[in-house]
């Protein structure tokens, strides 16, 4: 497993940690023990779910108990896991979210299923380099997010996700077509002049979507109409090309462009003060709020901030909370692990001798 750095530092190395191993001890004999908990290594089982997706079951969960119980275990993956005790966290609601997650991931016990990520293709035209960023989230900690690029779109998914917000979840929408001009520097420190700049594109953007729906009605019906299939207006295909190229034309043009101040306004949060003070550019984007449990989830505005190619932000209008985000570099394999290949081929053999 690879855990994210301490909250809320962004910029540090992911964490490893060893969940399972495998011994081949002859071609025919294999043994998996699990790694969890402090008491070593200790009898597991390994198998094959489907394509690209296998599961783990420690037979030993007596192994990660402690003989202070739960209390004793709690503050062990709070030192492990958030790098300080109970007593550094003063903000109640975020020992509440903590002692949350401590309950939810500890009952699985290490029985678990791993499901491959295919990271997103990459394009000339994109923005920055596509891949997996760790980015902070409040009282929630650091979590995973995979950033890829959609034509006029780009996407955050969630790869670790929260009691809010899961894991596959679109945590970030970012829309290129529409880059934000931000005041200068003194009138950026005014939240209520940036929300008043968002909102007018959040505006805009509500009545292109309209206009292009009724559009598209109006095609539908001109459709349903013709006894014969209705050629296109001449030009809106090469409109339609020449908009799109245009896009991908003024998002290369703004891949480098002279940076300019930054700061965040008054007023907005943000778990890591040490934020670049400078960006490149900032697009409108919306970003996804929910409940716990991820209920009533809905799509709020914000700001996506492009800081270089390895870090950008994301001010959440609605929450007032500002959200950084920084390039994993890590090459997920260390000196000891398999290839792809021959993991692949190890779980096969296993598979067979179970069967």
């Amino acid at each position: 497993m690879y855990l994210p750095p301490h909250d809320p530092h962004v910029d540090d190395p992911m964490r490893f940690k060893p969940l399972f191993r495998i011994h081949l001890m002859e071609r025919k004999c294999a043994t998996v023990e699990c790694m969890y908990g402090h008491k070593g290594p200790h009898n597991g089982h390994i198998q094959i779910v489907k394509k690209d997706e296998f599961s783990t079951k420690c037979n030993q969960t007596d192994h990660h108990r402690m003989s202070g119980g739960r209390q004793e275990e709690f503050r062990t993956w709070l030192r492990e896991e958030w790098g300080r005790t109970l007593e550094d966290i003063f903000h109640e609601h975020m020992q509440e979210l903590i002692l949350m997650k401590f309950i939810y991931t500890s009952q699985y016990d290490n029985c678990l299923t791993y499901r491959r990520i295919y990271l997103p293709p990459s394009s000339p035209d994109d923005l920055i380099k596509p891949g997996l960023f760790k980015g902070t989230y409040g009282s929630h900690g650091l979590e995973i997010v995979m950033l890829s690029f959609h034509g006029k779109k780009a996407k955050g998914t969630k790869i670790t996700g929260d009691p809010n917000i899961p894991a596959g979840q679109q945590t970030v929408e970012i829309d290129l077509a529409h880059p934000l001009q931000l005041p200068d520097i003194e009138n950026l420190r005014d939240f209520s002049e940036l929300s008043r700049i968002v909102l007018e594109v959040q505006e805009q953007v509500r009545r292109e979507e309209q206009e292009e729906e009724q559009r598209q009605e109006e095609d539908d019906c001109s459709q349903q109409a013709a006894s014969q299939p209705a050629a296109k207006p001449l030009g809106v295909e090469g409109a339609e090309g020449e908009e799109t190229a245009a896009g991908a034309e003024g998002t290369t043009q703004n891949k480098a462009p002279a940076s300019q101040p930054f700061v965040l306004p008054m007023g907005v949060i943000s778990r890591n003060e040490d934020y670049p003070r400078t960006c490149r550019i900032c697009f409108y984007g919306t970003g996804l709020i929910a409940g716990h449990g991820f209920t009533s989830p809905e799509r709020t505005p914000g700001v996506f901030v492009l800081f270089d190619d390895d870090r950008f932000g994301f001010i959440w209008l609605e929450l007032k909370s500002f959200s950084l985000y920084s390039r994993i570099k890590v090459s997920f394999q260390n000196a000891e692990a398999p290839s792809r290949e021959a993991f692949d081929e190890m779980l096969k053999n296993i598979q067979s001798l179970a069967t």
